[in-house]
């Protein structure tokens, strides 16, 4: 029987599969429990076979590669980079945990992060923490030179696990029990991964295609590889979501093409995410791999560009910000100390400043008060004692596109 010539309907348009899928389909394996039985699904290794048709994918490629070199320009620029990517760790954290389900907002982490109480359930804004704990280890270990590999991508998940809801679901070890994707049960699931007798060959299998010299592709196309196959094995018992979507900015970071850690694709995932489903389901079943890398290219691009416009619009801020506190005279001494406490907690009380920035209520209040002329800062509650002022305009920029789903 020849070659199997494809058209998959994937929502928005047609794409022409131009190769023989069967040798890129994983097989199902069928699997029983208590008498009920279900079908596993066993991922081909990477690299796909055949090759990627990368003459359909350069266009998409050379945007991203663009996109990415035109930010990387920049960051490496600006002056408070360091403050940039301190809030972008954190908005990535908040979207990729948005993605699973975690209900909470941009200042709910904050408010969190400083010890102060937000206004959504704990849990949720632990999870969110945990994440940023994970991002920050993750690109520690691999700055100090520890190589991407099971053990690294293990302990990345025991820190996100460490506490809030995933404490039980066993941090940092890869699962012994069959986990399922919808559904109650495996027999009726949307996707069942490989089943635990199966998973160790497949997280072998991945670990040496981080290593794959032979592998000639871009470092974007093999992120995009890696992500959507362990997607496919689906590891742990949780977070496999959140892991999956960290090895992207790992391999990029470790790789040297990213100088910073500012292009994350969860917004991107979030705002598509019923097209991102179903096209790593499409790859599992049709082997279209060249459709999901003209989604996940265009979403790098996409994520690079916003990362530039967010960098231009706090920066635009800041600076008109900052002119008008030097007009203060001399109150402009400790009106900038609580300014540039803002740019890390964009809502913060009199009690809060004075305590972390060490000065006396008076003057932690009457700097806000001066803010509050300058229209930098709004106080949010209306009330007479216990004031929340909050640096509005700053906070819309990292909201942007953060809201619960």
């Amino acid at each position: 029987m020849g070659p199997r010539w494809d058209v998959v309907e994937l929502g928005i348009k047609k794409i022409e599969v131009k190769v023989d899928i069967k040798k890129r389909i994983g097989t199902y394996v069928r699997q029983g429990i208590t008498g009920a039985y279900y079908q596993a699904y066993v991922p081909q290794p990477l690299p796909p076979d055949p090759a990627l048709n990368m003459e359909q994918l350069y266009p998409y490629l050379d945007k991203a590669i663009s996109a990415v070199a035109e930010l990387n320009g920049v960051a490496k620029s600006i002056p408070n980079i360091s403050l940039f990517i301190y809030m972008y760790v954190r908005k990535e954290a908040l979207l990729s945990s948005q993605i699973e389900g975690t209900q909470s907002s941009f200042a709910d982490l904050m408010l969190f992060e400083h010890e102060q109480k937000p206004d959504v359930a704990i849990e949720d804004v632990e999870e969110v923490s945990h994440y940023v704990a994970a991002i920050n280890y993750g690109l520690k270990r691999i700055k100090e030179g520890f190589p991407l590999s099971l053990r690294l991508i293990r302990e990345i998940h025991g820190v996100l696990l460490s506490g809030g809801r995933g404490k039980h679901k066993d941090p940092g070890e890869f699962r012994r029990s069959q986990n399922w994707i919808g559904g109650s049960r495996p027999g009726n699931a949307l996707f069942v991964p490989p089943s635990p007798e199966y998973l160790k060959q497949c997280l072998a299998d991945l670990e040496g295609f981080f290593y794959d010299e032979a592998c000639t592709y871009h470092i974007l196309i093999k992120a995009g590889l890696v992500h959507l196959q362990f997607e496919t094995i689906h590891p742990f018992l949780d977070g496999n979501g959140r892991i999956g979507r960290l090895l992207i900015i790992l391999m990029l970071c470790d790789n040297g093409f990213l100088s910073v850690p500012i292009v994350y694709l969860s917004l991107y995932l979030k705002q598509n995410r019923a097209l991102y489903y179903e096209l790593l389901q499409q790859v599992r079943e049709n082997g279209t791999w060249e459709a999901w890398f003209e989604f996940f290219l265009q979403g790098v691009s996409y994520s690079a560009q916003q990362a530039l416009l967010t960098i231009e619009k706090i920066n635009t801020l800041f600076a008109h910000d900052m002119a008008e506190i030097e007009g203060l005279g001399k109150a402009r001494f400790s009106a900038l100390l609580v300014f540039e406490h803002l740019k890390k907690l964009p809502q913060v009380t009199v009690a809060l400043l004075a305590q972390e920035l060490d000065i006396s209520e008076p003057t932690a209040r009457s700097s806000l008060k001066h803010l509050q002329q300058l229209r930098i800062v709004e106080e949010v509650t209306g009330k007479m004692r216990d004031r929340t002022y909050v640096y509005r305009k700053y906070l819309d920029i990292l909201e942007q596109g953060a809201e619960p789903l």
